[in-house]
């Protein structure tokens, strides 16, 4: 890719950005949130047009005008944000517009088992004819993985495909990465995971603000100074925890199932405690937390805050009681993305913002541009809708919007998914400071190191129940704790 330059309106997107890849590479693209790596690959893949620029494959210089003329050219890409169809299978999003045939008719025989032998390398079990509107983010995310393995791609993009994933199925993703680079395939592979970026990738290449910092061999280069290049500045410490004096009991959930489950689940979490909440995928963790917002129907069990027992039916009763959540799913969930920005921020908050009906417009654009800076969040202006943000910050507007709430209970699930460290280490001190007023909070995470390094005190879910909890992470070991999940 030469000489790349990509604007939108009122955006200078990418700025005469350089790329190469070699036969057999994996090359690590990163950046913080908004350098313009999705932007980049977005064109590789056909989904942008260069305003200026070439971009050439095996020598040959090609306009790319769509993502099926890129599929024909052998390049693939796993995007970030899903492009699944909901009301279809796991198998028929693997091989939707490249059917296995017998005659007339789809082989759903052969099509099954290939979906099975892709889920298996991969080293998850997924029923191929489960419809992906049942399957868990991380579930998706496979079915994503698998949907691109099964082209004949000789360029492979993965846009954070390990985001939702946890060691255990990290792994099996990184086998099928060392076999399609012995096998010649060449990945670009974008991640906020830096240990990962060690374990697989040959060389880094840097974006900050839609230009290119440099390019290095992995062996050629520390964590400390990777992290450098990305934020330009330094950044001391990755996990930033703060020990604050744990108070009263804040949340109590006593015997909490859903329906089909034997046994409940019973946790507490106090005041200025930090609840990290682990599990492998299918352990329950996102299943257990819609439960205590109300976001799903609960067979039996009760919660409790400040020692008075609450009676949450909806997610309009748990706000009003105090609990706000982030959810897993920001983009199905957690944001209406047709809205702007400030729109989105303004929603779980109306009853602050107004008067006798009517918004207090200057109150409500006060107080959002006053997060905005607290957090970084990158944004045109605020009436950018929300659709329109790269996914990090995206994450950054659900949180923020919870952060004016002022809940007495935050439930975190995945918050740094998709996030560079940066973001992560303002998230992190943002964690810090709410525990300090006293605020109890849960964070689920498949990021192990984070989990260690940001909580007081660690719960291990199996199979919707808790296999274990660690009183004091600062002593365990990412092995320890997937020992608890997986026995």
């Amino acid at each position: 890719m030469k000489g790349i330059h990509k604007y939108f309106p009122g955006v200078h997107a990418l700025k005469s950005v350089d790329l190469q890849l070699r036969t057999g590479e994996v090359l690590a693209l990163i950046g913080e949130n908004g350098a313009g790596k999705s932007t980049l690959i977005k064109m590789l893949g056909g989904a942008h047009k260069p305003s200026e620029g070439t971009i050439e494959v095996f020598g040959q210089e090609l306009q790319i005008a769509n993502p099926q003329e890129a599929r024909r050219l052998g390049i693939g890409v796993i995007y970030q944000e899903f492009n699944l169809v909901p009301y279809l299978s796991a198998r028929e999003n693997i091989f939707l517009g490249q059917e296995i045939k017998k005659g007339v008719f789809i082989d759903k025989g052969e099509e099954r088992r290939r979906s099975i032998e892709l889920f298996r390398k991969l080293g998850v079990q997924i029923e191929p004819e489960r419809l992906c509107q049942d399957l868990s983010i991380a579930e998706q995310q496979i079915v994503e993985i698998a949907k691109a393995l099964s082209l004949d791609v000789k360029i492979l993009v993965m846009d954070e495909p390990s985001a939702t994933l946890t060691p255990q199925e990290v792994q099996g993703l990184f086998s099928i990465i060392g076999e399609l680079k012995e096998q010649g395939i060449s990945i670009i592979y974008i991640s906020h995971r830096l240990d990962e970026i060690f374990e697989i990738c040959d060389r880094v290449y840097v974006l900050r603000d839609g230009s290119y910092v440099g390019s290095k061999p992995i062996g050629d280069i520390t964590r400390r100074e990777m992290i450098e290049m990305m934020v330009g500045r330094t950044v001391e410490n990755e996990f930033p925890k703060d020990y604050q004096q744990i108070g009263r009991e804040r949340l109590k959930i006593v015997n909490l199932r859903r329906e089909g489950q034997k046994e409940g689940v019973s946790f507490s979490v106090k005041a200025g405690e930090v609840l990290g909440i682990t599990g492998l995928i299918g352990a329950g963790r996102t299943e257990l937390v819609r439960l205590i917002f109300g976001a799903d129907k609960r067979a039996g069990g009760s919660v409790w805050k400040d020692g008075i027992e609450l009676n949450i039916q909806s997610p309009k009763d748990a706000i009003k009681n105090g609990i706000g959540l982030l959810p897993e799913d920001r983009k199905g969930q957690g944001l209406v993305l047709m809205h702007s920005v400030k729109d989105n921020f303004g929603l779980p908050n109306l009853d602050r913002f107004s008067r006798y009906s009517v918004i207090l417009q200057q109150q409500e654009r006060f107080s959002f541009l006053n997060r905005v800076k607290s957090i970084r969040l990158k944004i045109s202006g605020n009436d950018q809708l929300a659709g329109n943000l790269s996914g990090g910050n995206q994450q950054k507007l659900v949180l923020i919007k919870w952060l004016e709430r002022n809940s007495d209970v935050l439930i975190f699930d995945e918050p740094t998914r998709g996030i560079d460290v940066g973001a992560k280490y303002e998230i992190y001190l943002l964690m810090n400071e709410l525990a300090s007023k006293g605020k109890a909070i849960i964070m689920i995470s498949s990021e192990l190191p984070e989990v260690i390094g940001m909580s007081d005190r660690i719960l291990v879910m199996r199979n919707g129940e808790i296999t274990g909890e660690i009183t004091d992470p600062k002593s365990t070991s990412q092995e320890s704790v997937m020992e608890l999940a997986v026995h």
